[in-house]
């Protein structure tokens, strides 16, 4: 029995045990859908699968109807998404597909067993679950949306339909620090490039070495990129970079980060050098881990660089192209690129070079652009591709979505202000996030909605470091029980 299931408030515990138990890794959400459907179903509500994706594979919207009294308060979205990010330490064993995530509690948290813990949103649609199954919370109606595949593109917010939902008010519970309501979110877009080298046969008297960046504490390229955390692709790029020039270093294959939305942990790469030169390159090896460690000293405290002995490769990638990829990659704008000047500590613009993998004889960039100003966004994205095409890369950007556009007249940010202000005796901070939140999209789709985000807090998402701080959850439902109950009635219209 998991430790989690007898924490309080219950209601919010067992159902996020539950999703603990189901593996929900983005774009494999099969399994989950259609445990929401049938625990929607036993639970007597109506529940409609829409089928975005595929038949039974799409977000799930689950209703209930308001509580005796209160029929005539505005329609309240309760919105989470299933899916979670796939990750874990280099020495865990999981497969993210089949096995259920193990939780523990540390000094106050919960986390994970050396993989994330998925809180991120599975927290936000337990606590949806929670309030539809209750018994004694007064509520106007009540509808859940529960969307797929929110981390890697936000495919379920952007196939919802206009007109399925009835709602006025959509209360997003996607965000991740307790006693902040968030008005605002970046929009984003990726930017693809693709290097098209010819592989030669390795010169004759090389010996070949594994590289390897580890250690590394990665995180939401979003939420964690205004902290200095080291890219391992950057870090594997500008070793190699230096070593071409002064020992011949030539580059066979690269590896590197593992996901779109996620700072990258990891990245290798096999090379080879002149066997003359073996014994510089070791020791510029171990001093370039040194230098690195100590410019990321206080950060990245496990930083380590691994140069290990390696089968030789049959090929290498050609000079050239191998020139323009390491000029490219150290010329690639990477982490906060602008900060806010409406909203202080706020990151404006930033951008994280998330993977670099070899597919079909080709070199693959990924890059994910956040900004708070489309224009910004799109500007950056710009400057990625002109630098990527400069050197000899093809490039395109593609899962452009806007951000969400702050309201600080909201109705309902007004309700939660005052709420909060009585239930807990201090000022709920009004932000906005940079990070992808749902809200944008829908509220394209739904222009009439009034929205805001809001969670416990959860620190470290998209990495194994991932931890729910405990003692915030029950403000998190006791916000939430509080707010549906303050919930204002509907204009009748003259």
């Amino acid at each position: 029995m998991s430790e989690i299931k007898d924490l309080q408030p219950n209601g919010i515990w067992k159902n996020f045990y539950s999703l603990t138990q189901i593996p929900r890794p983005s774009k494999k959400e099969a399994k989950v859908v259609a445990f929401m459907k049938q625990w929607g179903e036993e639970h007597g509500f109506e529940t409609i699968v829409d089928d975005c994706v595929a038949p039974g594979l799409g977000n799930v919207i689950m209703r209930k109807p308001a509580t005796p009294g209160m029929e005539n308060r505005k329609g309240v979205i309760l919105q989470a998404h299933l899916d979670m990010v796939p990750q874990k330490n280099a020495d865990k064993v999981h497969d993210f597909e089949n096995d259920p995530i193990e939780t523990h509690i540390e000094n106050g948290w919960v986390k994970a067993n050396g993989t994330t813990l998925g809180a991120d949103n599975g927290l936000g649609a337990a606590a949806a679950m929670a309030i539809l199954e209750s018994t004694d919370i007064e509520h106007g109606p009540i509808e859940a949306l529960f969307t797929i595949d929110e981390e890697t593109g936000m495919t379920g917010a952007n196939l919802l339909k206009s007109g399925m939902l009835n709602g006025d008010i959509l209360m997003n519970m996607d965000s991740e620090t307790e006693g902040e309501l968030y008005v605002g979110c970046a929009g984003g877009v990726d930017t693809i490039g693709t290097f098209t080298p010819q592989f030669e046969a390795v010169p004759e008297g090389m010996v070949a070495y594994r590289l390897f960046v580890k250690g590394l504490k990665g995180g939401h390229s979003g939420m964690d990129i205004n902290l200095g955390r080291a890219n391992a692709n950057k870090v594997l790029n500008a070793m190699m970079l230096m070593a071409a020039k002064k020992y011949g270093l030539r580059m066979a294959c690269i590896d590197g980060g593992s996901l779109r939305n996620a700072i990258p942990r990891e990245a290798s790469a096999i090379v080879v050098v002149p066997a003359c030169m073996e014994t510089q390159f070791k020791a510029y090896a171990a001093e370039f881990e040194t230098i690195s460690k100590e410019q990321f000293a206080g950060i990245e405290p496990e930083l380590a660089i691994l140069c290990e002995p390696a089968e030789m490769p049959k090929q290498v990638i050609d000079v050239k192209t191998q020139d323009n990829f390491f000029r490219a990659i150290a010329q690639y704008p990477n982490g906060v690129i602008a900060m806010s000047a409406d909203f202080e500590g706020t990151t404006e613009t930033s951008s994280n070079l998330a993977t670099i993998k070899m597919e079909d004889g080709k070199i693959i960039t990924a890059c994910l652009t956040r900004s708070l100003v489309d224009a910004a966004k799109d500007k950056l994205a710009e400057q990625i591709r002109k630098n990527l095409t400069d050197n000899g890369a093809e490039a395109y950007s593609t899962g452009d979505y806007p951000g969400w556009k702050p309201n600080i007249n909201s109705p309902i940010l007004h309700t939660m202000k005052e709420v909060y202000k009585a239930k807990f005796g201090a000022d709920a901070k009004i932000m906005v996030v940079h990070a992808g939140l749902e809200c944008g999209i829908l509220g394209s789709k739904y222009p009439h909605w009034d929205m805001v985000s809001f969670g416990p807090t959860l620190v470290h998402p998209h990495s194994p470091d991932e931890a729910l701080f405990i003692e915030s959850v029950p403000k998190f439902w006791d916000f939430i029980v509080e707010t549906l109950k303050n919930i204002p009635e509907k204009e009748v219209l003259a």
